[in-house]
């Protein structure tokens, strides 16, 4: 399908159409083909020959869509064995969306961002404190430590508080939930920049994140989803505050 690129103000501007390759659409059919037949990972595919019988398209161009999907991850060719679906690793996942967010975060309101933590982080929060091994426990007592030290080093006070809500998703035992704040990561990391440089900010999270460590060191679920659900809050109105002076 062909796209058109839009205005900041969300009009549309100069319109730019972009018609996709016939690479590009027939690895998207090979996708949808792999999805319908509910192909595993290590399942063969089709031969190029056969590929190229299939979709009615020469051999280079299957070999430009195998390239197109191998790069992203959803296809492995094994020498002597042929295509194969791949299996997808988390990091991957994380990657994409990552990527995706990457490209389009200026175009997006912050509140899509805090939507998404106030929906599953207090609940990250909460499995953190039921699931918490003491070795997990000290981790995130570690990045905790980090953000304390970082009284006076921005970048490094953003890069500990991102790691501290990483820590709790991995105590979660749930890879899920690994998955997506890994890919809101990089976002997280631009956002806080920005809210630390207001003065009090970092003693004030310093706090906050001291009352959700606590809470799960005590393995008291409720009181972890309760000071993450306060945490956020608290962070929607700094950056609420970082609009209106126009920081």
């Amino acid at each position: 399908m062909a796209t058109k690129s839009t205005n900041r103000d969300g009009g549309f501007g100069s319109q730019v159409l972009r018609v996709p390759k016939l690479s590009d659409r027939v690895a998207d059919m090979m996708l949808e083909t792999i999805l319908a037949r509910d192909l595993r990972p290590g399942d063969p595919l089709p031969s190029e020959r056969e590929l190229s019988e299939q979709y009615a398209v020469s051999r280079t161009v299957i070999r430009e869509a195998v390239r197109y999907l191998v790069a992203k991850g959803a296809v492995d060719v094994v020498s002597g064995r042929g295509l194969s679906v791949a299996a997808v690793e988390a990091t991957s996942v994380s990657s994409s969306m990552s990527l995706y967010l990457r490209g389009n975060h200026r175009d997006m309101p912050y509140r899509l961002i805090h939507e998404l933590r106030m929906t599953i982080e207090p609940e990250i929060a909460s499995l953190a404190a039921d699931r918490a091994t003491p070795e997990g426990v000290q981790q995130l007592r570690a990045d905790h430590q980090r953000l304390r030290d970082s009284i006076d080093d921005i970048e490094a006070a953003a890069l500990a508080d991102v790691d501290f809500h990483l820590t709790l998703a991995k105590l979660t035992q749930n890879d899920l939930f690994v998955i997506v704040l890994n890919s809101v990561g990089t976002i997280m990391v631009d956002i806080r920049r920005a809210k630390l440089s207001l003065p009090l900010t970092h003693n004030n999270g310093i706090r906050e994140h001291q009352k959700i460590l606590t809470a799960v060191a005590k393995g008291d679920a409720e009181a972890a989803r309760a000071a993450m659900r306060s945490h956020l809050e608290e962070s929607n109105r700094v950056w609420e505050r970082l609009q209106k002076e126009g920081i």
